[in-house]
């Protein structure tokens, strides 16, 4: 029994360090809100600016809310080669069509990022309307979270982690290790460039999303082929290297690997990523206009009350305890 035990307990502490290193990378997510403040127009970005750290930090909030609340793993992806062939016709872009069609439970069985990306629109555009300055920060966060994730190849294709091709590693590698080594400046690389245009007004936002989430499914095959196409040009010693993080030495895709990936890719993930930005800028103007485009300067000192910091709180011991691991957990 104590045998037994051990086991559980070390299968688990795995299953945690193994969970935590999945999602678009805490990295790219904090990247990706915090430069799309700069797209902002002066009436925004008068507010959003003084928070952008919030906006950045807070970012990977709702992959931290996937060990608490049971339905939210379904928020982050869709499995849309689950409904046929590109384009997926036979999928209803409507929710309520969908629903009838094929039920809510089976829906949030294979995804529903685009629908709930609409759902968290409505709520920003809600807060804006009252200027409640907590519900905007919280919701601005989190659509930018919900909005790159739709972005991702693998969020959109059910061999999302390579567990059916033997390329186990590959959702990380492409979402995390890729711009975390490769989209800083440094004599290694040129790095990412995330300052690009204005944000504009989304005249439909279904249509915008589901335009994002197809081009994302029709580049999975891209992602995955080019990774096995380099695998048997490099050998494991070449594939793979060991490294410090946190401490700890862990087993990394080499340096040498990463960049030929990436250059393989034709720089898909900083496109990926720069449309992310464009995207979240212009889903937060899209709803402040919509909400009558409230005056946002009496907002300005408005700070977070104790309610709001110990809710945070609560949000991180939940994750780094991983006291309750649910949802899919390669994304």
């Amino acid at each position: 029994m104590k045998k037994a035990i051990r086991y559980a307990l070390l299968l688990f502490i795995l299953l945690l360090q193994h969970l935590h290193s999945f999602c678009w990378g805490f990295y790219a997510h904090q990247k990706i809100n915090y430069y799309a403040v700069f797209l902002l127009p002066p009436e925004m970005i008068l507010l959003y600016k003084p928070n952008i750290l919030f906006l950045g930090e807070h970012a990977v909030d709702p992959d931290k809310r996937r060990y608490a609340v049971p339905a939210e793993a379904a928020r982050h992806y869709i499995d849309i080669d689950h409904y046929g062939a590109y384009p997926y016709e036979s999928l209803p872009r409507k929710w309520a069509d969908a629903v009838a069609k094929f039920g809510e439970d089976s829906l949030k069985e294979y995804g529903i990022v685009p629908w709930h990306i609409q759902n968290m629109l409505y709520r920003l555009t809600d807060a804006f309307k009252t200027k409640n300055f907590t519900l905007i920060m919280k919701a601005s966060t989190e659509i930018g979270h919900y909005i790159a994730d739709a972005h991702v190849p693998l969020h959109a294709c059910s061999n999302h982690n390579g567990q059916f091709s033997n390329q186990k590693g590959i959702h990380a590698f492409w979402e995390s290790r890729v711009p975390e080594l490769l989209a800083e400046k440094d004599p290694m690389t040129i790095g990412f460039d995330f300052f690009i245009g204005k944000a504009v007004y989304i005249q439909n936002p279904g249509d915008f999303i589901w335009k994002r989430v197809l081009e994302s499914a029709r580049a999975a095959d891209s992602v995955l082929a080019f990774e096995r196409e380099l695998t048997l040009q490099f050998p494991d010693d070449k594939k793979y290297s060991f490294e410090e993080r946190n401490g700890k030495i862990i087993r990394q895709y080499a340096v040498a690997f990463t960049i030929a990936y990436n250059k393989k890719l034709d720089g898909m993930i900083e496109r990926r990523m720069r449309q992310s930005i464009f995207a979240i800028a212009s889903f937060w103007y899209t709803a402040w206009v919509n909400a009558g485009q409230p005056d946002l300067k009496e907002l300005v000192d408005k700070k977070f009350s104790d309610a709001d910091l110990k809710e945070f709180e609560q949000l991180n011991a939940q994750w780094s305890s991983g006291s309750k691991m649910i949802g899919r957990e390669e994304q």
